[in-house]
């Protein structure tokens, strides 16, 4: 079989073989959706690339030690070490995160989309901006699962182990920011296309 065509949990068996193109697919096949779980908490970008780089000395360490149980997906794995690593770094920072865009990153640059004229591009790139300050306006627990759940794509089942609360808190939280999302958006007259 091709190394490119395999699983996860096949390419972590050909990467404990010995083959490190197997782990280096890995990497890239989820690269993009942990580096910008990453992002979106620390909103640094030579921060996340620390928190990225130590989530995969990390996971080769676990694997290496044979530590590595394939029981749920690799991603969620890698996500959960990752959210963890973000804690740790607030906990050292003594601060939450706030999201918000920065000129050097911004989440909706690795959302991609084809066929777009230029008028529809700058539609797009004006309500990603509407959409990202009423997310900003959200208090941090229900920004914190709107970013998981949306960004990072995670079920609420996820979004509850990794933040430790139950999946009716999980649930909660996001239904508020719904509603709390509706409310800005009637308050400032906001038009989302």
């Amino acid at each position: 079989m091709e190394v490119s065509a395999m699983n996860d949990k096949q390419l972590i068996a050909a990467y404990l073989d010995g083959n490190d193109y197997a782990f280096e697919i890995l990497l890239n096949r989820h690269r993009d959706k942990i580096y910008t779980s990453i992002y979106l908490f620390v909103k640094d970008r030579s921060q996340a690339d620390d928190i990225f780089q130590e989530v995969f000395i990390k996971i080769v360490d676990t694997l290496r030690r044979g530590k590595y149980n394939h029981e749920g997906k690799f991603v969620q794995w890698a996500m959960r070490i990752s959210y963890n690593l973000c804690v740790d770094h607030f906990r050292r920072n003594k601060r939450r995160p706030i999201v918000h865009a920065k000129e050097d990153f911004d989440i909706f640059d690795v959302l991609k989309s084809d066929n777009l004229n230029a008028e529809d591009q700058v539609i797009q790139r004006q309500t990603y901006a509407k959409v990202r300050e009423l997310i900003d306006g959200l208090p941090p627990e229900q920004r914190e699962v709107v970013i998981l759940r949306h960004y990072a794509d995670m079920s609420f089942k996820e979004i509850a182990g990794l933040t430790r609360v139950s999946i009716n808190t999980a649930l909660g939280r996001m239904r508020y920011a719904l509603i709390n999302i509706r409310k800005m958006v009637e308050e400032q007259n906001v038009v989302l296309q």
